[in-house]
């Protein structure tokens, strides 16, 4: 079942659901509004390698907003940190989001039992559109967890994004190759003359 504004409210007051900063404007009849953070990145290489920890250029997104492109991967991120403790949370585009044809995720949607960070956006777009940090980005649903959960999401070893940052934080999968495996990503050399 996916909890009700007065649900996530009562939640928020047990610390089991945490947004910060809160505003009380941002709780919708069953979610909660977030906001695109200040920085975006994009990736370095045009080729990526899920083998390897692939590099990123972060910017701050100017005062004017900032054009995404279609074409172009963006890593945004949430204004808001959260925690979610004993509910699963699913992050969604804002409707007036996807009619200006910005997809805030490409496929990871799900939070875990026990995340607690800010939300790292995989963006793209259809078409050209000017972007503002601060604006409404995405929406926060809880759904109630049937069953004992055994290990929440920051007890896991294997979880790759513990590490709370404001920042945009590109792809661990190259996590799951074992070391001997992994490719180290190599910058280009400069050319003799």
């Amino acid at each position: 079942m996916i909890l009700s504004d007065k649900k996530i409210r009562s939640e928020m007051e047990k610390g089991r659901i945490v947004v910060r900063p809160y505003r009380a404007d941002c709780l919708g009849s069953n979610s909660y509004d977030v906001h695109l953070g200040p920085y975006l990145a994009v990736y370095r290489d045009g080729a990526l390698d899920a083998r390897a920890a692939n590099e990123i250029r972060e910017f701050r997104i100017p005062k004017e907003g900032f054009v995404l492109v279609p074409g172009q991967l963006y890593l945004g991120v949430t204004e808001e940190y959260t925690e979610t403790h004993d509910f699963v949370p699913f992050l969604e585009g804002k409707s007036s989001v996807g009619r200006l044809g910005i997809d805030i995720h490409s496929t990871a949607g799900k939070g875990d039992v026990g995340f607690c960070n800010y939300w790292t956006l995989e963006m793209s777009v259809k078409l050209p559109v000017r972007i503002y940090a601060g604006m409404p980005i995405g929406q926060l649903i809880y759904f109630e967890v049937s069953g004992e959960v055994e290990h929440d999401y920051s007890g896991k070893k294997s979880a790759k994004y513990r590490t709370v940052s404001r920042h945009p934080t590109p792809s661990r999968m190259f996590l799951n190759f074992p070391a001997k495996r992994r490719k180290k990503t190599s910058r280009p050399r400069p050319r003799s003359r």
